[in-house]
């Protein structure tokens, strides 16, 4: 059998090192070419996990045989099969866009996109072409966070009320970060250095609430299992001034029966305490800590839990896209567009609601897809 022929679009997210690197390696993938998309703003420094970086990386590392300056004339010159794309949010939509319009299916990193006026058009796109698009989550491949889901569905503490979850570091490009696919950790930068990077701009979809509250919104649609009614959201600069996105955020959202808080922040670790996802109901909570699950029902009566080895041959993104092209199975429920829409739109809500400073409605059901 021909092997899958592999482009990768974009590298301002330097996600695209362990994605990229996973389907690149796979035994049934061919790397073939791989492009940026132009910055809105250029970078001044070419550090670890920068765009310019990244590019590199794929180039030395992962086997690719040529590069573009722009991922149009690579779509048009490479007869391309697959499409990982790692670009700031502001881009996913056009870039979707553009891959469909020449055939190819896409696994694109989370979050969906910037508004969920662009996740619309990309799910109308593939949906027009044909093609497969899927949004990958690295917690779709923890086996733990899949495992609470099947507490939860098992009702081992009754009905869910509450789901709360928090991220914190001191940013993606702070220093001594480390992301996963490389082993190098990230540079001491400049303040105007990493303020010149996609993540601390507004424009391109940078700041703390679309790449930290994003894993809130998906935690808790999964888990609450219903579409969210309406969100309050707040974000603030309150440590990187020397760009216009927000280091902070925090979204409260209201479901039909149950609440869910989230929140980002690009400069404050957790310092050992428990981020979660931490799941309130009304028999029990239950609580990861440290890849620990443990159900607590009060009185010293705690509960805990070993995850279950995720499915064979489906325990990463690659392998689960292949798998879904060789098979047609479904995706997981997290990685399927038709659920990141409804995500999207509690982001997008939150969003929304940190401009009007009032609450506002989640936008399910406005949507024509099919």
């Amino acid at each position: 059998m021909a092997k899958y022929r592999l482009g990768l679009i974009g590298f301002a997210h330097m996600h695209i090192n362990n994605v990229g690197g996973q389907f690149a390696q796979h035994g049934d993938i061919e790397p073939i070419a791989c492009a940026d998309t132009t910055p809105i703003v250029p970078e001044i420094r070419d550090a670890p996990y920068t765009r310019g970086w990244n590019l590199q990386h794929a180039l030395d590392n992962l086997g690719f045989q040529r590069s573009y300056d722009d991922y149009q004339e690579m779509l048009e010159k490479e007869d391309l099969d697959i499409v990982v794309c790692c670009s700031e949010n502001a881009r996913h939509a056009e870039v979707i866009e553009a891959c469909a319009a020449a055939g190819v299916h896409v696994c694109i990193e989370k979050p969906m996109a910037e508004s969920l006026s662009g996740a619309l058009r990309m799910i109308r796109a593939s949906q027009a072409a044909g093609t497969i698009l899927a949004i990958n989550w690295p917690m779709t491949w923890s086996a733990e966070a899949r495992k609470i889901k099947e507490l939860i569905d098992a009702g081992e503490i009754g009905r869910v009320l509450q789901v709360k979850w928090r991220g914190g570091h001191t940013g993606p490009l702070g220093p001594g970060a480390m992301h996963a696919g490389v082993s190098e950790t990230a540079d001491q930068m400049t303040g105007p250095e990493r303020g010149a990077t996609w993540w601390h701009q507004s424009s391109t979809g940078g700041g703390a609430m679309l790449d930290y509250c994003c894993y809130g919104s998906m935690v808790s649609r999964w888990y609450i299992g219903e579409l969210a009614l309406a969100v309050i959201g707040m974000k603030a600069n309150l440590d990187s001034h020397w760009g216009n996105a927000e280091d902070n955020a925090a979204i409260i959202v209201r479901f039909p029966g149950a609440m869910a808080l989230f929140e980002g922040s690009w400069t404050t670790w957790d310092h050992g305490v428990p981020t979660g996802p931490i799941v309130y109901g009304t028999e029990g909570t239950i609580v990861l800590d440290s890849g620990c699950i443990r159900r607590e029902q009060g009185g010293g009566n705690t509960t805990t839990y070993q995850s279950d080895p995720l499915p064979e041959g489906r325990t990463k993104i690659a392998n689960e896209f292949i798998h879904h092209l060789k098979t047609g199975e479904p995706f997981h429920q997290t990685l399927e567009a038709s659920f990141n829409l409804e995500v999207m739109a509690i982001l997008d809500a939150g969003i929304r609601s940190t401009a009007s400073g009032q609450l506002e409605p989640v936008n399910n059901g406005t949507w024509q897809i099919g």
